[in-house]
């Protein structure tokens, strides 16, 4: 593990913002677990907790607390300044920092919803919405991060997009979905595994590219906003 990504690690660890990733993946395996025991259909429990819970908030809002952390915490409290005095191309600060992100909200995300996946239908389901959610979480983190370069309140616009976009525009408005990275996860877990539990509305190859492009747009675009980073903790 290189130098940043142990810092990274270490830094979210010892924040206690890393505790508020733990209610709602332990609430997503909670509700499952009930609902299974009780004898539940399915079909009634699973579209609600797995997808209305588990892929419209436990994953994004784990992004958003991780991808605006690993960098956005550094840059609040003034230690992104010792990173920057080092002759480090802006690259290597930027990739660990999304790796880390993308790997800790994977590894949060993974458990419960693999579990309620098997729980709901089998264990390919559960396979198919680990991965992907993991490819979810490379999405939203490359996002985030960049937002924490990008703006002051990223956490803010953060919630817009998941709440706002996602939420709400995202029932009522179809043409919306298009650029929702929750239903680019909808639609490559339904790939995966078949179900009629999940209902994707975006073609799977519309959802693989728009995967990669905005994981590699965001994350050129933080590199780009890293670079015109002062000492002083603003952009030029």
């Amino acid at each position: 593990m290189s130098t940043v990504s142990w810092i990274t690690v270490r830094g979210l660890f010892g924040r206690r913002r890393f505790l508020l990733l733990l209610p709602l993946p332990a609430l997503l395996l909670v509700l499952a677990i009930v609902s299974r025991s009780l004898g539940v259909d399915p079909g009634q429990w699973a579209p609600p907790v797995v997808v209305g819970l588990g892929l419209a908030v436990v994953l994004p809002v784990v992004a958003l607390i991780v991808g605006t952390g690993v960098l956005g915490a550094e840059i609040d409290d003034g230690t992104v300044v010792h990173i920057l005095t080092k002759p480090l191309p802006r690259w290597q600060i930027v990739l660990p920092k999304l790796a880390v992100a993308t790997g800790v909200t994977a590894a949060t995300v993974a458990v419960p919803i693999y579990v309620a996946g098997v729980l709901a239908h089998s264990v390919r389901l559960g396979l198919a919405l680990a991965a992907a959610s993991a490819l979810g979480a490379l999405a939203y983190s490359a996002l985030f991060l960049a937002l924490s370069l990008v703006t002051r309140r990223p956490v803010l616009l953060g919630l817009v997009y998941v709440l706002i976009w996602e939420g709400l525009l995202g029932r009522f408005v179809s043409g919306t979905k298009v650029l929702s990275i929750q239903q680019w996860v909808i639609a490559l877990a339904d790939r995966m595994a078949p179900t009629e539990l999940l209902s994707a509305t975006v073609s799977v190859p519309v959802a693989a590219v728009l995967t990669a492009l905005v994981s590699v747009g965001f994350t050129v675009l933080a590199i780009d906003r890293l670079r015109s980073f002062s000492v002083a903790g603003e952009t030029s």
